[in-house]
């Protein structure tokens, strides 16, 4: 492998994972860059456990998509398993998948079926609430070298980080975003119900308390109904 060509790679798609403009386009450019430097890659996608519900995001092909169901479905398979054991081994890779029945007998047989041959996957992100893994597929049987682990490894690195940025960015944007629709649904109180700021803001928690409804979708339906809950 050129290691100098892949610095230079994996420099430009950290460049790129900066300038995407929310979690998902961050999530989608990590998994084709996967697919464009890890050596023997044909499918990329990311795995989230959900409360044993699994989800995918970013796939690159329909293969990683029927990957994850299977996984589901049967409660078995290197994916499903590498999530569940989140702080547990961060890495995994398996050059032959018919080489472990053993240990999936139900998603082997299953998986070579459905056209895989290797797979390999890297905890992506395991300090959530909801664990996810990043999943590399190969249609062909030992696609995957040690120097591919290490590819890996690092564009899962930086992809951590990625997320980590884009994930804050998003809750900083959406906590400006329920800063301003409050501010505006108190001015409408303000001046419909000649409330001081303090009255008006003490209108919406209660509303909101009272109601189980989140402060933000309280304050929305103000602006909305011109002052009327």
């Amino acid at each position: 492998m050129d290691w100098g060509r892949f610095a230079q790679q994996m420099a430009s798609m950290a460049r790129d994972l900066l300038a995407q403009e929310s979690v998902g386009a961050t999530l989608q450019r990590i998994t084709k860059s996967a697919t464009e430097l890890v050596e023997g890659c044909d499918a990329s996608g990311i795995l989230v456990l959900r409360s044993d519900q699994v989800e995918t995001l970013a796939p690159t092909d329909q293969l990683v998509v029927d990957s994850d169901q299977l996984q589901e479905r049967l409660r078995e398979g290197p994916c499903f398993d590498a999530a569940r054991a989140s702080r547990g081994e961060r890495v995994y890779r398996i050059a032959d998948v018919t080489a472990e029945r053993s240990r999936w007998p139900a998603y082997t047989s299953r998986a070579e079926a459905l056209g895989v041959g290797s797979m390999m996957g890297f905890l992506l992100f395991s300090d959530m609430r909801d664990p996810g893994t990043l999943n590399l597929y190969s249609r062909r049987p030992g696609a995957f070298t040690e120097a591919g682990e290490r590819a890996g490894w690092l564009l899962t690195s930086h992809a951590a980080v990625a997320v980590a940025g884009a994930r804050t960015r998003a809750q900083m944007e959406q906590a400006l975003a329920t800063r301003h629709v409050i501010g505006e649904a108190m001015g409408v109180l303000m001046g419909r119900h000649h409330l001081t700021e303090e009255q008006a803001f003490d209108v919406l928690r209660r509303y909101s308390q009272q109601n189980n409804i989140k402060l933000r979708e309280v304050a929305r339906r103000v602006c909305e109904q011109g002052g009327r809950l």
